[in-house]
């Protein structure tokens, strides 16, 4: 598995609603509300063989309410 954090903003007023449908599609395995630029923060996992590009659109992007993802590949923890 593919440790990837993505960044979200949200349109104004609805990152609480976004939150909740990520929640309920339980793809994640962390999630943060955060201060910045971005509203959450979304850690996951993604399958080694599946391409990472088509995994996060076909189970992310497509919620309402999201403005803008920033996706952060990860390659070694220490």
């Amino acid at each position: 598995m593919r440790c990837v954090f993505i960044n979200i903003r949200c349109k104004p007023g609805t990152s609480y609603k976004v939150a909740e449908q990520i929640v309920l599609r339980e793809v994640h395995s962390e999630l943060y509300s955060t201060s910045g630029p971005f509203d959450l923060l979304l850690k996951l996992y993604i399958p080694e063989d599946a391409d990472v590009g088509k995994f996060i659109n076909d189970n992310l992007l497509d919620i309402t309410h999201i403005e803008r993802t920033e996706t952060t590949l990860t390659f070694k923890a220490f």
